[in-house]
């Protein structure tokens, strides 16, 4: 009897084990299913970034060559009239009529700038700024203040709110006792000499 017990213990343990075996087979394949399905996605997800990461650079890159589409596309119709006058400057028998038309073509363009936001820096009778002026000369004038700038050798130009083109540009010297001084003895000095 006691054999028999025996074996009928044995034989539950093994359908137990059995059992056991199939329910771990069962989770088994469960888990490498679900383990490919998410490799899968991950590879899809890995992919569709590549592309997007590929579409981004290709979208930059053409945003970064075509940047001065829109200045170039404004400018068009003033290099039509420059053209346009060009054709027709030949045949002006009055200077008066092609001085008019380049100051209206010119306006235009002008115009044109000031409304992509490119604008002329004012510098004569202004006090010397290093931000938008860049000083070629140095010359004395009575009745200037000094480092007033005098005269616009080269116009400088804005882009909103940045300098594109420096204003080049004569300043006043700063005119002390000693440069007055100086002065009066040059002049002194040349008058004996012509005398």
């Amino acid at each position: 009897m006691k054999h028999k017990e025996k074996k009928e213990e044995q034989t539950k343990k093994v359908k137990k084990s059995v059992k056991k075996d199939g329910k771990l087979s069962e989770e088994l394949e469960k888990l490498k299913t679900e383990n490919a399905e998410l490799k899968d996605t991950l590879l899809r997800k890995v992919a569709e970034f590549e592309n997007y990461k590929r579409r981004t650079d290709n979208e930059q890159a053409n945003l970064l060559k075509y940047t001065g589409e829109h200045i170039i596309i404004s400018l068009l119709p003033v290099i039509d009239d420059f053209e346009r006058s060009l054709k027709h400057i030949k045949d002006a028998k009055d200077i008066n009529t092609v001085y008019d038309g380049l100051k209206i073509v010119f306006d235009k363009l002008i115009k044109t700038l000031n409304e992509q936001g490119i604008s002329k820096i004012e510098a004569v009778g202004k006090e010397f700024d290093v931000d938008y002026h860049e000083a070629i000369m140095q010359r004395k004038e009575e009745g200037a203040k000094p480092h007033t700038v005098l005269e616009e050798i080269e116009t400088g130009y804005l882009y909103k709110d940045r300098v594109i083109r420096h204003s080049k540009v004569i300043v006043s010297e700063d005119i002390t006792e000693e440069t007055v001084a100086e002065n009066n003895d040059s002049k002194t000095n040349n008058e004996e000499k012509e005398n």
